[in-house]
């Protein structure tokens, strides 16, 4: 079914029966990304008097208990409460679940060759996506800047490893401070990506790419006039070769929890070319 959506002066097609998921499948008690070496999602057949929830051991259905932190088990998305004091749902500030997305393949870079910069000093070793390699990669989109609100970056090299990964030794890529005051800069109002932070996963605790996306002063844990309540961020997303750079309309599907983070789906649909 080919379905179209409009935004100012552009009308958009796509087709609504090929939907492309980015997310991680959750596998309680199986393989799972892991970040910064957390217990493991897990569940367990809920047992309470002659209640057996396990229909291989008697019971009439299968009735689960399931433990998990949805920052560090898998595809998340998360809201500016993971930062402040004030308890802030990501139920509440996503409002707009379909938007017209930008996705983008990025070579991160040796944070020493770049000049750009982080919160925190940098080792020979981190690398950093920069707002060079960022505008670089957006070059392609570069008529439709003023309508994206969303980016989708997917790092190279790729591959399934990430399905599995666990983020705690080595330090995964980080974007440095310059690529997200750019996204800032451009209107982006989710940015998801396929790292388990957009921050260095040991920074200090300052997590200041977080604090500049959602407009937080650096070092505090409350919101002022100029946070982005309806902004978020996803991380720990998957996305395969076979989907393409591209534009796309982009349906943003969370567990509507009433928490920082919720566990998400983001469902990808190509933009045509056949767009006017």
């Amino acid at each position: 079914m080919i379905l179209s959506f409009k935004i100012n002066d552009r009308t958009y097609k796509f087709n609504a029966g090929q939907p492309l998921s980015i997310a991680i499948p959750l596998a309680f008690n199986g393989i799972q990304p892991n970040a910064y070496g957390v217990e493991k999602a897990g569940s367990n057949a809920f047992e309470a008097g002659e209640i057996v929830g396990d229909t291989r051991r008697g019971g009439s259905v299968n009735f689960e208990q399931v433990k998990f932190i949805p920052h560090c088990n898998g595809t998340h998305t998360e809201c500016v409460g993971h930062i402040t004091h004030e308890r802030i749902s990501v139920n509440n500030c996503l409002q707009d679940s379909f938007n017209l997305a930008g996705l983008i393949s990025v070579i991160p870079e040796k944070a020493s060759e770049t000049g750009e910069t982080y919160a925190v000093k940098l080792n020979k070793v981190d690398e950093l996506i920069t707002r060079k390699t960022l505008e670089n990669a957006l070059r392609n989109l570069e008529s439709e800047i003023l309508n994206l609100k969303s980016i989708v970056v997917r790092t190279l090299p790729n591959d399934e490893s990430k399905l599995s990964k666990t983020y705690s030794d080595k330090i995964p890529p980080f974007f440095s401070t310059e690529a997200m005051l750019f996204l800032r800069e451009i209107g982006i109002k989710h940015l998801l990506c396929d790292l388990p932070s957009i921050d260095r996963i040991f920074d200090e605790g300052k997590l200041s790419n977080h604090r500049i996306f959602w407009s937080v002063e650096q070092g505090a844990f409350e919101i002022n006039d100029n946070t982005l309540l309806q902004h978020t961020i996803t991380e720990l997303t998957y996305i395969p070769d076979k989907i393409t750079d591209g534009l796309y309309l982009l349906n943003l599907q969370i567990a509507p929890f009433a928490a920082d983070a919720a566990p998400s789906r983001p469902i990808l649909f190509k933009c045509l070319s056949d767009s006017i």
